[in-house]
């Protein structure tokens, strides 16, 4: 692999017009694709298989009419009189007249009938099941209590629901244009002296991306390298090779909707990763290129050197994550293969930009690569045995390894222990951050109609099995009274029957909140109780709606967590192998990833799902976010564990003590993984200004993850271990050291050479 990088990086050197040329038609055509083929990203967070998407499925067979869950695109405008008043009062009911008349106009908005003023639509509520009470003999207290369920209007008469579906087939089709519209109907009342909020699946746009926080993380990162390479042009290199990735990846990605159904998420995750890696891959190219040059004048030859041994090293490090990616597919998830894959592509193009793009740049510079010196360059060669900041910190660690251990294992257990009350959920309106509308409106329904509004559920009884279908109205009561005596449950009645009594649909509201455990223990008691009611009534029932399928899907996600992090750390163990020539090695280095990810896991539930320090308002974690820390993390962390300890091994290979090569290791690694880490961590940590509590969530996790495994993992326990295992963390029985390949990472069969010439000799020819 070295000879083949080192040939690549030669070429793309010298024939820099090409390469830069081929790179800008590859931009362009996949943005002029992008352009012309995309769709509008989706939210469609489902699983095949589950219960509550059979159920689904059996509400569509038995009343053909049903729209799926996650394709009707609803709205609902809250409004609120002012404390003391009604929305019955004369002025609030001219001003939310009005508001209905701009939503009629709204493009898309359906059927004008749908928007009816909440005081008349409740009177409309109410009369109708009375009048079905008289009709069937129902008690008219119990029909009271069931109109009041599901009525738009409050009992004090203040807070009101003006509910309707868009025109469209699915909440994608939805255009911004409306949802525009809508909201500026809602000012307009609100200016007007009522308290409006809007909210509905179909007034769900991307979330909103500023370049702020970007822009913040890019500068910082900007820092950084100028602070490692003493040159402004060099420092720029990297920013602008990471751009390029990034922009092919993410209008790739945006290309790719033609094909595929990709979440919101997806491109925010792929820029987040592909920013972050294509930083740092160029770093490490870049920084190798810098070594190379003080050994030969030739740029061609330094290049190819440093592609040659750096990027053999990027190639691992980007396969890894890769790997690490696409084995989200394992989970079997479509979503979150969607977006592995996805995030995986962006990480592929970083890892060709950094081995191609920056050496064509590189051979189009010149000699002004590293121009723009702020500061002299008092860097040593490779072969010197000098001390610097690593070597001390390294010495340190040695003087106390049992100590060093002891505190980077205790610092992150301690920081693991809230990972025990983990508690997962798809995002939802109670859940967003608290300036939006949605989750405004979320609160003022909540306050008014009680949180089990936005949590409801829909049971579907399917009667066809019935001996007499006249005694089908009577058995669909009987399971309504079933459900409605649950602990938990705050109204249960029968909402809809198909026209030959075969199936019916009953609505059940809890006392909780979509996001509240209780609100997922009741979903479980229901189901619990379900066989012993199919058997005393001869129905089939199953449980479906958007909180039956979120709480499915998280759960799915949950009890997927602990065999995916087995399939990554297996993972790593083996490719570790490969690398070190080595057991235990590869053992610390995987067991210190579990303890830096448990560790982020504990600090993300203490602050977002706890809402420790009072940062952000308490919420459960998105479901997919620990699996997708996992899988990202993962090959960051063996980036930093190639890159210190391949230098250590390179040491004791030549004839070092096992601590010679620890520090000797630190000499040469620790600065660059610490540039890495430190670029990697402000990227991730900018997403954090985001306004939306799922990036904010995101943006913290990553960051603390590359804290936490880059500086106590990495820099602190593997170099205290490797101390106190001395020559036996070089251990591997002979058998196998034979059936392993051997993989070249620091590309040490390119002996290094002074001149181009003699390099040439070690290249086979093509």
């Amino acid at each position: 692999m070295a000879h083949a990088l080192y040939r690549l990086g030669r070429l793309a050197h010298r024939r820099w017009p090409a390469f830069l040329i081929g790179w800008l038609i590859v931009l362009v055509g996949i943005g002029a694709a992008a352009g012309t083929l995309s769709k509008p990203l989706s939210d469609k967070f489902t699983i095949p298989g589950i219960e509550s998407e059979q159920t689904q499925n059996l509400q569509q067979e038995l009343f053909p009419n049903t729209q799926d869950a996650f394709d009707q695109a609803t709205g609902t405008v809250v409004v609120q009189a002012p404390q003391g008043e009604k929305l019955s009062d004369p002025a609030n009911t001219a001003i939310v007249d009005t508001l209905l008349a701009d939503l009629r106009e709204v493009p898309q908005a359906g059927d004008p009938e749908q928007f009816v003023n909440p005081v008349m639509a409740a009177k409309g509520v109410e009369q109708t099941y009375l009048d079905n009470a008289k009709k069937n003999g129902q008690p008219t207290a119990v029909a009271e209590a069931n109109a009041a369920a599901v009525s738009p209007l409050t009992e004090d008469g203040r807070t009101g629901l003006i509910q309707w579906t868009f025109d469209v087939d699915t909440v994608t089709d939805v255009e911004q244009g409306s949802r525009d519209a809508v909201t500026a109907a809602v000012d307009d009342a609100r200016d007007a002296g009522l308290t409006v909020e809007a909210t509905g699946s179909g007034m769900q746009g991307m979330p909103e991306m500023g370049i702020t926080s970007e822009l913040i993380g890019v500068a910082i990162a900007l820092l950084v390298l100028v602070l490692t390479f003493g040159s402004l042009v060099a420092a720029g290199l990297p920013i602008l090779t990471a751009l390029v990735g990034v922009g092919i990846g993410i209008t790739g990605i945006t290309a790719s909707t033609a094909f595929f159904d990709l979440g919101t998420t997806t491109p925010i995750l792929a820029s987040m990763l592909g920013l972050a890696v294509g930083i740092d891959y160029a770093l490490f190219i870049l920084s190798r290129y810098r070594t190379e040059l003080r050994h030969t004048t030739d740029r061609g030859h330094a290049i190819g050197l440093a592609v040659g041994r750096a990027g053999s090293a990027v190639v691992f490090a980007g396969l890894t994550v890769i790997i690490a990616l696409v084995a989200l597919a394992v989970v079997n998830i479509p979503f979150l293969t969607a977006m592995g894959l996805a995030a995986a592509a962006t990480v592929l193009v970083a890892v060709l930009v950094a081995l191609t793009l920056l050496p064509a740049i590189l051979g189009a510079l010149g000699t002004k690569a590293f121009a723009g010196q702020i500061r002299k360059d008092k860097s040593v060669d490779e072969g010197q045995h000098v001390d610097n900041g690593g070597t001390r910190w390294a010495r340190a660690i040695g003087s106390h390894p049992v100590i060093a251990a002891l505190v980077a294992v205790l610092a992150l257990g301690a920081l693991a222990i809230p990972a025990k009350d983990l508690h997962l959920a798809l995002p939802s309106d109670s859940t967003a951050a608290a300036d939006t509308s949605q989750r405004k409106a979320a609160d003022l329904m909540a306050d008014g109609f009680g949180p089990g509004q936005g949590a409801r559920m829909v049971v579907v009884v399917d009667g066809r099995e019935l001996e007499d279908p006249r005694q089908a109205p009577a058995t669909y009561g009987e399971v309504s009274a079933w459900l409605g005596g649950l602990d938990g449950v705050a109204n249960a009645q029968v909402v809809g029957m198909n026209e030959d009594a075969t199936g019916a649909q009953l609505m059940v509201t809890p006392t909780t909140g979509a996001s509240d455990e209780a609100t997922e223990d009741l979903l479980h008691e229901i189901r619990d109780g379900i066989p012993a009611q199919e058997s005393s009534t001869s129905t089939t029932i199953g449980v479906t709606g958007l909180t039956a399928i979120q709480t499915d899907v998280s759960e799915k996600l949950q009890d997927a967590l602990v065999p995916y992090l087995a399939v990554v750390v297996g993972l790593a163990f083996i490719l570790l192998m490969l690398v070190f020539r080595s057991i235990l090695v590869p053992l610390t280095a995987t067991l210190g990833f579990v303890l830096s990810t448990m560790a982020t896991i504990g600090a993300t539930v203490a602050i977002f799902q706890q809402g420790a320090f009072g940062l952000v308002a308490g919420a459960p974690l998105v479901s997919f976010l620990p699996i997708l820390m996992i899988g990202i993390v993962f090959g960051l962390a063996m980036d930093y564990q190639v890159f210190l300890v391949t230098r250590m091994r390179e040491a004791y290979i030549h004839g070092d003590s096992a601590p010679e090569a620890v520090v000797d290791g630190f000499r040469h690694g620790a600065r660059v993984v610490t540039a890495a880490a430190a670029i990697m961590i402000s990227v991730f940590s900018a997403f954090m200004l985001q306004p939306d509590n799922l990036i904010k969530s995101m943006g913290f996790a990553l960051a603390a993850a590359v804290l936490l495994d880059a500086f106590v993992v990495r820099m602190l326990l593997i170099p205290a271990l490797m101390y106190l295992l001395g020559d036996t963390a070089w251990a591997m029985p002979r058998w196998l050291d034979k059936l392993l390949p051997n993989v070249d990472v620091e590309g040490e069969a390119l002996t290094r050479r002074t001149s181009a010439a003699d390099a040439e000799e070690l290249v086979p020819a093509s």
